[in-house]
């Protein structure tokens, strides 16, 4: 007998979840009904995945480079990932750009709901602390990224969560171990490849409760939602944004088509169950254990490229991040400093933004953050900063979502181009273990 496939089964979560919430937040008391016994769910799945980000980098980066045996083809895989992600971060700043300049989404605004969601925002603590997360990330020097990406101490980047830090060790780990005699390297590495399988076992446990997650994350979300009239207010704005995200999607089709010969409709479909887990936790690195697993398992793509290109993509690249900082650049301009909307200002926007998402936390908000030191190049007003902020900050949680499933979309194109171009894309090699991913019982 067959099962529903697992990315229906989160698909009907996300349904019923938003279905759930129209119909509580209706009732006194719907809305802490949500807060207090539904969301939980939705945060210990996120605490879930967390949990196992940093080892699993770890393990599949380590075991990937060790697998390679030579330390010309890491140098190769290394060079070719990095050039492709920085070509479509261009891409997709170029796409946002385009969108907001043809469909003026600025000109809709008027000065009443301006000052409606300046006053209603502005002062939001959220809107606060994106602009102290900015200021602080203002004073540091050029090669700050750079500095942070060496840990002190290696527990301490672990226990923080800090995924370029782990990347960092891994790597110089991994190469370490290329390097030694075989003898010396073989019981390290036959442990790195038993901890890497028990990583993904324990992924693929979790997976297990993800429709009935993504239910709680959806209904948390729109509890929490503002009103409508404000989101109608914006809703011209939330749709170039989305436009240009579909755009980039295609983008990413043709080029798996084009180049991978792969059908792109069975690449949305294999990829789909980390596209939903993104849109429902806001998050590149909470979904770096399922993007991996689905790559790996259900895509074909080699170990050796996928422990390296997917962590090094939850963490540097931000496609839909970049696209959407493009245009709500933009779209502030518009609205707010229509005199900035030059040509040489424009094309700050694309390199500021292609920087900013290189060291960009792969967490949820952490595009508005971002957004700050875009409007800083281009030398937009400091004192218009919160309420050019305030002005997207409500439509800000659903299209960071639809954003994250960009980002990591891009990640799973990057890693078969990556693959491909080095002969290391074959067949799926699906588990049999998790009866969600083989549709059978």
């Amino acid at each position: 007998m067959k099962k529903i496939a697992l990315h229906w089964q989160i698909l009907i979560g996300m349904i019923l979840g938003v279905l759930f919430a129209l119909f509580a937040v209706k009732y006194e008391g719907g809305e802490e009904f949500i807060s207090n016994w539904i969301a939980p769910v939705g945060t210990i799945f996120i605490n879930a995945l967390k949990l196992i980000a940093i080892p699993l980098i770890l393990a599949s980066l380590i075991k990937g480079i060790s697998d390679l045996k030579d330390i010309s083809k890491f140098k190769n895989m290394g060079l070719r990932t990095i050039l492709i992600y920085i070509g479509t971060t261009v891409i997709a700043i170029t796409i946002g750009l385009a969108a907001v300049n043809l469909g003026q989404p600025g000109g809709g605004i008027s000065e009443k709901t301006v000052t409606e969601l300046t006053e209603k925002y502005a002062g939001d603590s959220g809107v606060q602390k994106k602009l102290k997360g900015a200021e602080s990330q203002q004073k540091a020097g050029p090669l700050q990224f750079v500095v942070d990406m060496v840990p002190a101490n290696i527990y301490k980047a672990m226990s923080d969560g800090k995924m370029l830090q782990v990347i960092f060790f891994s790597i110089l780990f991994g190469i370490s171990l290329i390097l030694v005699k075989e003898h010396e390297g073989a019981p390290l590495k036959a442990l790195f490849d038993s901890f890497n399988a028990v990583i993904l076992k324990m992924v693929d446990i979790i997976m297990l409760i993800t429709p009935y997650a993504v239910f709680a994350l959806l209904a948390g979300v729109v509890a929490s939602s503002p009103d409508s009239s404000v989101l109608i207010a914006l809703l011209n704005y939330a749709g170039i944004v989305v436009l240009g995200l579909v755009i980039m999607v295609v983008v990413y089709v043709v080029i798996v088509s084009v180049y991978t010969k792969k059908n792109p409709f069975w690449f949305l479909k294999q990829i789909s169950p980390a596209q939903l887990v993104a849109f429902s936790t806001s998050s590149s690195a909470a979904t770096l254990p399922v993007t991996i697993e689905r790559v790996e398992e259900h895509i074909g793509v080699d170990k050796e490229v996928s422990s390296f290109v997917l962590p090094v993509g939850a963490t540097i690249n931000m496609d839909g991040t970049s696209l959407y900082q493009a245009v709500a650049a933009v779209f502030i301009m518009q609205v707010l400093w229509p005199e900035g909307l030059g040509f040489g200002n424009q094309m700050t926007i694309v390199l500021t933004a292609l920087l900013a998402s290189i060291g960009s936390a792969a967490v949820p908000g952490a595009g508005m953050v971002m957004l700050v030191a875009v409007l800083k190049a281009v030398g937009f007003p400091e004192e218009l900063y919160p309420v050019g902020l305030a002005l997207i900050f409500a439509v800000d949680r659903p299209l960071d979502m639809c954003r994250t499933a960009v980002n990591v979309t891009g990640d799973a194109v990057v890693s078969m181009v990556v693959a491909k171009s080095l002969g290391k894309l074959g067949e799926p090699k699906i588990q049999d273990w998790d009866d969600s991913y083989t549709g059978e019982v």
